[in-house]
């Protein structure tokens, strides 16, 4: 069995694992470690369980997402419907800062704009309407502006990664002006995952480039 068809089997079984995602509905190919997802869902949460399920996959280097979001006919929600309840989840998630974000929604795909101070709100948005009925896709344009000044953002960031539960040995950080890279290798995508989750949490840390490789 080559390793594609091999690898392919495993998203295929990833997939008919998790829960929240319809496995029938989803087509895979494989080629040199790169994954891509094709077919339909009724909504955007299980194209993006779909999405996470494939990269847990061992040996995984990159997803390409091709699902539709096709939703039942006995949805009807229209846009401004879709934009009222999710300002009214932004408004209740403790973790989005006070009409910190903005909402548009075009034939139910939402675009929010904004300023909050940390990687972690700008994902907290996206996710407190990702799992709105009516929603067809999520484009997340917040932007961030740290309170903090960036500082000696490289080696906090290296501090914490020697904090982790892999040795990023083979992983090398630059920072300028707030702006992060990461280069290097990795053995596993959790590991790659995990590294650029970390260099977010720096103060001053405005964006982060993550070029590692999952050899």
């Amino acid at each position: 069995m080559s390793d594609d068809t091999y690898l392919k089997q495993a998203v295929l079984d990833e997939l008919n694992w998790e829960p929240s995602v319809n496995a029938a509905h989803i087509g895979v190919t494989t080629l040199d470690g790169v994954v891509t997802l094709m077919g339909s869902v009724e909504t955007y949460a299980e194209k993006h369980a779909a999405e996470t399920a494939a990269l847990r996959v061992k040996d995984v280097k990159a997803v390409a997402e091709e699902i539709e979001v096709k939703l039942p006919y006995s949805v009807k929600h229209g846009d401004a419907e879709i934009a009222e309840a999710a300002i009214d989840r932004l408004a209740w998630n403790v973790s989005v800062p006070k009409d910190a974000v903005k909402v548009a929604v075009s034939k139910g795909w939402l675009t929010l704009t904004g300023q909050v101070h940390w990687h972690y709100q700008h994902d907290e948005a996206a996710a407190a309407v990702r799992t709105l009925w009516g929603v067809t896709g999520v484009s997340n344009q917040i932007t961030i502006k740290p309170m903090a000044d960036a500082g000696n953002i490289k080696s906090e960031i290296m501090v914490a990664l020697n904090r982790s539960w892999f040795k990023p040995e083979h992983i090398d950080v630059t920072a300028n002006d707030g702006k992060v890279t990461l280069t290097g290798t990795v053995e596993y995508w959790d590991e790659r995952a995990l590294a650029g989750t970390t260099a977010w949490a720096a103060p001053g840390v405005t964006s982060v480039t993550n070029d590692i490789r999952v050899n």
